[in-house]
């Protein structure tokens, strides 16, 4: 399924129903008076947050969407009908803004929260409602109200507590494999990635937080290179970034340069990413020649009051660890653990025996992206 996180969309709600004038004409009634009726209000455009869509590609296709106008007022004190509202269901994280100012109009965080985006116009009144005991026969009715117009930007930014970070190949989609029910796409070349993947990491039975793979930043992201610029508004929402540096590229040899370069970016793109707490996490230390340099790395990172845990994928190592800071962090910093029974309603896969795909081996360590 393709990522689109950000779309331009049309929505115009309907217009409200004409008051209708008629009079009350029937046999033995004389002088029966003013009977028209109300028209009916148009339908409004609401976006309704929706847990079980990811994307905005359903958008993407459909550029204008239209409510129902409401109905005419008729005789014989019949209201006419109002028009049906259009509901329009969007992902969690979705930031509605006006396409010409990008005043921001509402953020969709809550499942089932809703916005109104275009109200219906008002149904005119009758000419009944005019009828006064000076003014019995009045003959005049009010149209309906027109209903609004406008250009809508949508931009969806994740809703994460933690966000995976690194240069390509880093090791990302491994982590978020490893640690949750997740399956994102693992090859060993750069930019695999190419969507941000969500996965639910579950300490226990009763505690649980969601982490976030972006895809790859590369030196002057914040500048279009590479695709950072594109994801890393999903980072924006995170309150726990962790870094993750591999030790077997040879591309980026030093850890203190991989680090300095994946901050400065962070910075350029938004201070308030700098701002964010921070886990280092030096990955694929299984392989021989990480743990060669494993402890020089880690002393170099020490040096500029960096504290770098050791990881690995594929055999667990240092998982543990890193989950049990990692969430305390989140719980530190404002954030609350997941209950267990939460995990559905947030529409996140349970992690415990995942559903392999048709042609999946069976037993083995996962595959590891990157060299090595």
């Amino acid at each position: 399924m393709n990522f689109v996180d950000e779309v331009k969309i049309f929505v115009r709600s309907g217009r409200g129903g004409d008051g209708c004038v008629s009079f009350r004409r029937e046999k033995f009634v004389p002088r029966g008076g003013p009977n028209g009726g109300d028209g009916g209000h148009g339908g409004s455009v609401i976006l309704v947050a929706d847990e079980q869509l990811q994307t905005l590609i359903d958008l993407q296709y459909r550029q204008h969407y239209v409510a129902e106008r409401g109905q005419h007022g008729r005789g014989k004190d019949c209201h006419g009908r109002s028009g049906e509202d259009l509901r329009i269901h969007v992902p969690l994280g979705t930031l509605v803004r006006e396409a010409e100012t990008l005043e921001l109009l509402g953020d969709l965080v809550l499942s089932g929260q809703e916005l109104v985006v275009a109200r219906g116009g008002r149904g005119g009144r009758g000419n009944a409602r005019f009828a006064t005991p000076t003014h019995r026969a009045p003959r005049r009715a009010e149209p309906g109200m027109p209903g609004e117009e406008r250009w809508l930007r949508l931009e969806l930014k994740l809703l994460a507590d933690v966000g995976l970070l690194g240069l390509p190949n880093a090791g990302k989609s491994t982590l978020l494999g490893a640690l949750s029910a997740a399956h994102p796409k693992v090859a060993p070349y750069p930019f695999t990635t190419l969507a941000p993947s969500l996965g639910l990491v579950a300490l226990d039975l009763d505690r649980a937080f969601i982490a976030a793979d972006i895809p790859g930043v590369i030196k002057g992201a914040h500048e279009g290179r590479g695709l950072g610029l594109q994801f890393l508004r999903h980072i924006e929402r995170c309150r726990i970034l962790v870094h993750l540096i591999d030790l077997s590229d040879p591309d980026h040899p030093d850890p203190v340069a991989s680090y300095r370069t994946l901050h400065r970016e962070l910075l350029a793109y938004s201070p308030a990413l700098g701002q964010k707490p921070q886990v280092v996490a030096l990955t694929k230390v299984d392989l021989p020649e990480v743990q060669a340099r494993l402890s020089a790395a880690q002393a170099a990172l020490a040096g500029v009051g960096v504290t770098a845990l050791a990881i690995s994928s594929v055999t667990r190592e240092g998982l543990e660890p890193l989950v049990t800071h990692v969430a305390a962090l989140v719980e530190q910093h404002g954030g609350s653990l997941m209950a267990g029974r939460a995990r559905t309603e947030h529409g996140m896969a349970t992690p415990q025996a995942p559903a392999r795909a048709s042609g999946e081996t069976r037993g083995g360590p996962p595959a590891r992206e990157g060299r090595g």
